[in-house]
């Protein structure tokens, strides 16, 4: 049997490409090396799925080239997102942010939409299976796989290369798309974990970690790139959504500054309290804003047992730049097992913009996450995984 296209992975962009084109009338075939289709999806927001956002644009991606993503999202927005999962079953509700989720709140129900679909649409699916080659020619691919113990081979006009990145290896990731794409010969931009916690060492670390489970609503910065939301102090340094958000533009030997403090004036508050009598001492101000805990370990910074009216201008100054902006500089981060996608990926100037496929290679598409497109934390790079493999799945 010559399929019409062989899907290479049951993740989001895999699984709507699968139905796309199977509604179209075409002969595909999914396979997954995993038991189960849709692993990520089915970890995704703690077992609930934030499967898109509602204000996406092109600003919240990561890319070489991330206008590319705009020929992508004009075929399937997310309004499409939004209809296609409503006439399915699955209602949206907003969490914060444009971060939409399933009011059921179970991701195993989004799996189940495209697992049902490809059935109604006679698409077929096999799991446990470990493609291990794909080679092409003429105008045929051949694919490797295992499955059973035994290898297979299958023909196939066209081979959609939906594996995803490096994250997470207990659910079966690899760099195969991105082997795949460097045996044709194609460009790759360096990867990297991308929305992942970031570690602190040496002297500082003991600090970081006795405050381990405090969080601060924080506007972290590197450069001109800044997140707000709350950061989350950890046994290894730091995490929270701000750290993740910032970790994707962050690189080895950067600082990162942290506004504690995002929505006052420490300036101000101080001020305020001096004309009051300022017979406050400074921890007891500071605990109107932080725990206890974080209040009492900025000790190791500021004078906290002063009385507002005796500080200086110095000590006033030295308060405003600590808790406006507290520097470090991270030794490093967790690695792709505590990341929730890979930055870089297979060049977007390798691909057609409208179909996702090699320009370099006929017949071989390249989507999801192994594509150089990374999205925010919050529902984006779900967004980008369906309208990729929308995108592919319609031109199969």
């Amino acid at each position: 049997m010559i399929y019409d296209a062989i899907i290479v992975g049951a993740g989001a962009c895999g699984l709507m490409c699968g139905v796309q084109a199977a509604k179209n009338g075409k002969k595909i075939l999914v396979l997954e090396k995993n038991e189960k289709a849709g692993a990520k999806i089915l970890i995704s927001g703690g077992g609930r799925c934030n499967y898109t956002n509602l204000y996406t644009t092109v600003d919240n991606f990561i890319s070489a080239d991330r206008e590319f993503s705009q020929s992508v999202f004009s075929q399937w927005s997310v309004d499409d997102t939004v209809a296609f999962f409503k006439r399915n079953g699955i209602v949206g509700k907003e969490k914060t942010l444009g971060q939409l989720f399933p009011i059921s709140n179970k991701a195993k129900d989004v799996v189940a939409v495209f697992l049902n679909l490809l059935r109604k649409y006679g698409g077929r699916l096999e799991t446990n299976a470990n493609v291990t080659q794909v080679s092409k020619k003429g105008d045929l691919f051949a694919l490797k796989y295992e499955w059973n113990g035994l290898e297979h081979t299958l023909e196939s006009r066209k081979v959609v290369m939906a594996s995803g990145g490096l994250p997470i290896k207990k659910l079966g990731a690899s760099d195969f798309s991105l082997r795949v794409a460097r045996e044709f010969g194609l460009d790759l931009i360096e990867t990297a974990p991308a929305l992942v916690p970031l570690t602190i060492t040496g002297k500082d670390h003991p600090w970081f970690a006795d405050l381990a489970g405090n969080t601060v609503f924080s506007e972290v910065s590197v450069g001109t790139v800044r997140f707000k939301e709350n950061i989350l102090f950890t046994h290894w340094g730091l995490s929270g959504p701000a750290i993740l958000q910032i970790s994707s533009y962050w690189r080895i030997g950067e600082p990162i500054v942290i506004n504690l403090l995002p929505g006052d004036s420490i300036a101000d508050i101080i001020a305020k309290e001096r004309s009051q009598g300022g017979k406050r001492l400074l921890l007891h101000v500071l605990q109107d804003h932080f725990t206890r805990k974080l209040a009492e370990a900025l000790g190791k910074y500021l004078p906290l047992d002063k009385k507002i009216a005796s500080m200086s201008k110095v000590e006033a100054k030295l308060v405003a730049s600590t808790i406006h902006k507290f520097t470090i500089k991270p030794a490093g981060d967790k690695g792709y097992d505590k990341a929730e996608v890979m930055r870089g990926g297979v060049a977007t100037h390798e691909l057609d913009s409208q179909s996702l496929e090699s320009k370099k290679v006929k017949g071989l598409f390249f989507g999801g996450e192994c594509v150089d497109m990374t999205g925010w934390l919050g529902g984006y790079n779900f967004q980008w995984a369906w309208a990729s493999g929308y995108a592919i799945g319609n031109r199969i």
